[in-house]
């Protein structure tokens, strides 16, 4: 059989690493990028540019092209109310579709991109890039044998810094609407999707029925309309309670981390490095993993004879964080903080806002599964 031919759609910003990847599988004979898709045309210091691959300047261009750059696979990281529109008309076209995390603008496009992929019986992954983490199996395993007691609940700590220009990177960046379009592009939904995604998924929390509620708790430093600094608790159809405790104004950049917290221990998921840190009663474990590219799942259950088999990041298993990015999107607006809470570093596009003891509450967040509300975090009062 020949390589699937391969797409990217969205190639600069993160779309670039895309392109790497789809550009490493075609040298290894595993695929062939075919063809890159992006309203500006790639520069010369592109990796697309240095291969000579043909570029279109949007999606309709390349279905209508001819046959010999029609892709197998589509690749695509554009905005986010692209996202429904985008993968509708790769499937519809017989594509198969990597799309990047978060899945769709809403819940009820999420609903819909769910009934193209069952009317069109193509294959939908979704950029959660931690389900293919080989320690996300390791964590359930130690659950499972009972290493840290009984599950209480579970947690994620998310303290990162994104300057002025993060929010400028495009006219979307920050917005809650644009245009009459949902966007939802705050801390809970895009740069820290990862935390609540990954910590719902080890919990067996995926799809939208496993969720029974979700409590939000917004708020924002930053000139912007989203949220930058958020607290969520969700609340599993088991009763089992997750809080996540998020910010983009922290002090310094921390590594994210995954909770499992239980009656004899806790287990610390690192999810950007792989690494658990598993500390208990009886036993401490250190160990990072090695992680499945989302990509190369996607071809090789395209290649594969097993009806079975399933993508590791199926779009239907991102219903359960679409019901957060809902509550998120119909929730109040992000509440802005008090002035004298907030300390502006930098200046410039490097400017930047540090919230007082952000950090701390959103640990307790994490460990309590509470909001900042129910905390009595200082912003809140």
């Amino acid at each position: 059989m020949s390589s699937p031919r391969l797409a990217v759609v969205g190639i600069h910003g993160h779309g670039t690493n895309h392109v790497r990847t789809a550009l490493e599988l075609t040298r290894a004979g595993r695929a062939e990028l075919c063809a890159v898709v992006d309203p500006r045309e790639p520069d010369p210091d592109h990796p697309a540019h240095g291969a000579g691959t043909p570029w279109y300047p949007t999606l309709g261009d390349l279905l209508s092209a001819d046959d010999a750059v029609r892709p197998d696979v589509v690749v695509l990281c554009t905005p986010i109310p692209t996202h429904l529109p985008l993968a509708r008309a790769a499937m519809e076209a017989g594509m198969d579709v990597l799309l990047e995390k978060p899945t769709t603008a809403s819940l009820a496009e999420l609903t819909e991109l769910v009934a193209v992929t069952e009317r069109t019986g193509r294959y939908c992954q979704v950029g959660f890039q931690t389900f293919g983490s080989h320690a996300l199996p390791a964590v359930s395993e130690l659950v499972a044998r009972g290493e840290i007691g009984d599950v209480v609940g579970f947690g994620a700590v998310g303290t990162w810094v994104r300057d002025a220009a993060y929010w400028a990177r495009a006219p979307w960046a920050g917005r809650r609407r644009l245009d009459g379009r949902d966007v939802v592009d705050g801390v809970v939904t895009n740069p820290l999707a990862h935390a609540v995604a990954t910590a719902l998924r080890i919990g067996g929390v995926t799809r939208a029925e496993d969720v029974a509620w979700v409590d939000t708790d917004l708020y924002r430093a930053n000139p912007i309309e989203a949220d930058d600094t958020s607290s969520v608790r969700v609340t599993a159809a088991d009763g089992t309670r997750y809080g996540f405790g998020l910010t983009l104004c922290a002090a310094e950049r921390t590594r994210a981390r995954v909770l499992v917290l239980g009656t004899a221990g806790e287990i610390e998921l690192f999810y950007e490095s792989d690494r658990l840190v598993l500390r208990s009663d009886r036993l401490t474990l250190d160990k990072t993993y090695g992680r499945t590219s989302l990509l190369e799942d996607l071809l090789e259950v395209r290649a594969d004879d097993d009806p079975q088999r399933r993508l590791l990041c199926d779009v239907r298993d991102t219903g359960a964080f679409m019901r957060v990015l809902e509550a998120v999107r119909t929730g109040p607006d992000p509440r802005p903080m008090p002035d004298e809470l907030v300390t502006w570093v930098g200046e410039g596009d490097a400017r930047h806002p540090v919230v007082s003891d952000v950090a701390d509450w959103c640990e307790q967040v994490a460990r309590r599964q509470q909001t900042f509300s129910e905390l009595g975090a200082p912003w809140t009062r």
